[in-house]
C-alpha cells in the first residue's frame, strides 16, 4: 500500500482532519521561510493529541539547514518520529542523525543520489535518540527542481526520472500533487509513499478536509 504524507499542519483541526481522512504520515515545518512554519511549541502541542489519539501515524520535522544539535532537540521537544532534511544537508549530517532521518532532493539530469542512498555509520561519539522508537521510513524524497526554492512550489517533479529512482530505493514523491493527477503519479512512478501540501489546502496554512479525503480515496484506488 502506498503510504500517504499529508506535510505543511500548522493547527489541531487540520491535524486531526488529515489522521481522519487515512493519512499514514504527518509533516511539521519549521522552516522559518515557509508560508507553513511551525513553531515547536504549538506543534508539541498538536503531537500530544495525535500520539495519544492516532498512535499509528507518523510524524515527521521539515528542516532546511538546521543543525543536527537543533534538529534533535525539536525531534524531541515535539515528540517526533523522524527529520526531513530539505536544505543542503550532508550524508555526514544524515548519519549523525540514524534511523530518524531521510533526505530530499530536487531531482535533475546533474543529482548526485548515491551518497544518501548509502550514508556512512554515525561517529561513535553521537549519542543515539534513545526517547524515540524507530519507524519505516523512505530513503529519499524527491521535489521539483525549481531554481531558489526548497519546495513548496506546487510544481510537478519529473515522474520519468523519479520512476527509474523508485526503482533502486523507497521514496516519497513530491510535487505538485493532487487529487486529480496522484492516482496517475502512482501508476507510473510506483513510489513507497506521496507527499501532498499546497494540493489539499484552500490557502498556505489552511487544509481543506474534502481535498485530503479525495487526495487519499485517489491514491487507494490505485494501490487498493
Amino acid at each position: 500500500m502506498t503510504k500517504i504524507k499529508i506535510c505543511g499542519i500548522t493547527n489541531l483541526k487540520d491535524a486531526l482532519a488529515a489522521a481522519e481522512a487515512g493519512a499514514d504520515l504527518l509533516g511539521f515545518n519549521f522552516y522559518l521561510k515557509s508560508p507553513r512554519h511551525i513553531e515547536p511549541g504549538a506543534c508539541q502541542e498538536i503531537t500530544s493529541v495525535l500520539r495519544k489519539d492516532f498512535p499509528r501515524i507518523t510524524l515527521v520535522g521539515v528542516y532546511v539547514n538546521a543543525s543536527v544539535s537543533e534538529i534533535r532537540a525539536t525531534l524531541e521537544t515535539c515528540n517526533l518520529h523522524l527529520a526531513q532534511l530539505h536544505g543542503d544537508e550532508t550524508p555526514a549530517m544524515l548519519a549523525e542523525l540514524g534511523d530518524h532521518a531521510f533526505k530530499a532532493i530536487r531531482l535533475t539530469a546533474q543529482t548526485s543520489v548515491s551518497p544518501f542512498c548509502h550514508r556512512p555509520s554515525a561517529p561513535a561519539s553521537v549519542s543515539p535518540l534513545h526517547s524515540i522508537a524507530p519507524v519505516a521510513h523512505p530513503t529519499l524524497l524527491v521535489d521539483a527542481a525549481v531554481n531558489g526554492l526548497y519546495g513548496g512550489s506546487g510544481m510537478v517533479a519529473d515522474w520519468s526520472a523519479t520512476k527509474k529512482l523508485a526503482e533502486r530505493v523507497p521514496l516519497l514523491l513530491a510535487g505538485g500533487l493532487t487529487p486529480d493527477n496522484v492516482g496517475a503519479a502512482v501508476r507510473q512512478v510506483r513510489p513507497w509513499g506521496v507527499d501532498v501540501a499546497s494540493g489539499v489546502e484552500s490557502s498556505p496554512r489552511a487544509k481543506d478536509s474534502g481535498k485530503m479525503k479525495a487526495f487519499v480515496e485517489a491514491v487507494c484506488s490505485v494501490t487498493e
